[in-house]
């Protein structure tokens, strides 16, 4: 988590928030790599949106950060608009998203990289585990 300590993360409308204020209560938090021009992740997206919805709706103390491989910033906040939950973003093409992608070594989208709050890799596999297990993955990552 320290890469994204004391940054501003972007919600769908471009507003700016807070990384350490805003996932200071999380217990689980989701790094989505992802793109709109890349079909398996048009595919998993709608799946994660759902899971998301459920989970906010229970207060459930998650939350995802989307990691954009898109062609622009442009790009990236019309995939947000358009097909992403109420998550937030880190800034499109920045030094966050490098070094990201190169700690997870993320090689291929969509990615999803399950974390607790103090950093620890709990699955690297979570696209896999929210398509076979919905919200019942949310509750293995607690433990």
């Amino acid at each position: 988590m320290d890469i994204i300590q004391g940054q501003k993360l972007f919600k769908k409308d471009k507003s700016e928030v807070d990384a350490d204020e805003i996932l200071q209560d999380k217990e689980i938090i989701g790094f989505y790599f992802s793109a709109h021009w890349c079909p398996p992740c048009r595919a998993f997206t709608p799946i994660l949106t759902e899971l998301y919805g459920e989970l906010r709706n229970e207060n459930a103390p998650f939350e995802v950060v989307f990691v954009s491989s898109d062609q622009s910033e442009d790009d990236m906040f019309s995939y947000m608009e358009e097909s992403h939950g109420d998550w937030l973003a880190v800034q499109f093409d920045g030094d966050v998203s490098t070094k990201l992608s190169e700690k997870f070594a993320v090689d291929g989208i969509p990615t999803f990289i399950i974390l607790k709050k103090d950093g620890t890799v709990i699955t690297e596999s979570g696209v896999e585990e929210v398509t076979e297990k919905g919200a019942e993955a949310f509750k293995e990552w607690l433990g």
